[in-house]
């Protein structure tokens, strides 16, 4: 069956949240003047802070954890390994973190381009985010791209994040989209290719990180406007 339904992860796939969080995190830090108080680099604390933010975020995604947990320790886990041990500071970041974020709405490079040309071919898309719901419909309003979407789901409304099978059964449910005349693009490696595989969704791994998988037949792309090749 012909591809109808294209079904896009939001984060790092079409809106940068890797940029995003390091301009709003450093405007958090200098405004904070974090340096001048406790000699910490910005630089350091961010890649300190990349590296504990994934991991929380892949046992959120595994069950391990649950959203609270991941909120209240990203920044504390980061101000601790800096021996900086104020649970206030760390809360003060979370919340001026989610909230300020949304200044920032730098899309993934070739992702406006990507978003017309499949309009114009007449797929039909949608967002299956594994993002806070409170903040995936607003990324999509502030950065102008809500509009492509028939649908946005969110992990958050549905009770399930990527991969399990039911925030795909339940966003396939919003329209009259099917397994066989739907496709996902996606970043994340167990999220987006294994959950949508396991599904029996076909899908596009963007490859952005370059950990190049070996798959037989797998699609493919490090950049955006590679879509192409396939749809």
């Amino acid at each position: 069956m012909k591809i109808q339904h294209i079904f896009f992860d939001l984060d790092n796939t079409l809106w940068d949240h890797r940029r995003n969080a390091y301009l709003t995190i450093r405007d958090l830090f200098e405004k904070e003047e974090i340096t001048l108080k406790y000699s910490i680099g910005f630089e350091e604390f961010h890649s300190v802070y990349h590296e504990i933010n994934e991991k929380l975020w892949e046992d959120l995604r595994d069950g391990i954890i649950d959203k609270d947990y991941l909120r209240k320790h990203r920044f504390y886990n980061t101000f601790r390994h800096f021996n900086v041990d104020d649970q206030e500071l760390a809360m003060y970041f979370e919340e001026h973190f989610l909230d300020r974020i949304l200044n920032h709405n730098e899309l993934v490079e070739g992702a406006q381009y990507i978003l017309d040309y499949l309009k114009a071919k007449n797929y039909t898309l949608h967002i299956i985010s594994n993002g806070f719901k409170e903040v995936t419909e607003r990324k999509c309003i502030l950065s102008k791209i809500d509009h492509y979407f028939q649908t946005i789901t969110s992990a958050d409304t549905v009770g399930f994040r990527k991969p399990r099978p039911e925030i795909f059964s339940y966003s396939l449910s919003l329209s009259d989209a099917t397994t066989d005349n739907s496709i996902l693009i996606g970043d994340d490696w167990v999220a987006d290719v294994v959950g949508s595989q396991n599904f029996g969704l076909d899908v596009i791994f963007f490859d952005v990180l370059h950990e190049n998988p070996q798959q037989e037949g797998l699609k493919s792309i490090k950049h955006l406007l590679q879509i192409k090749e396939y749809l």
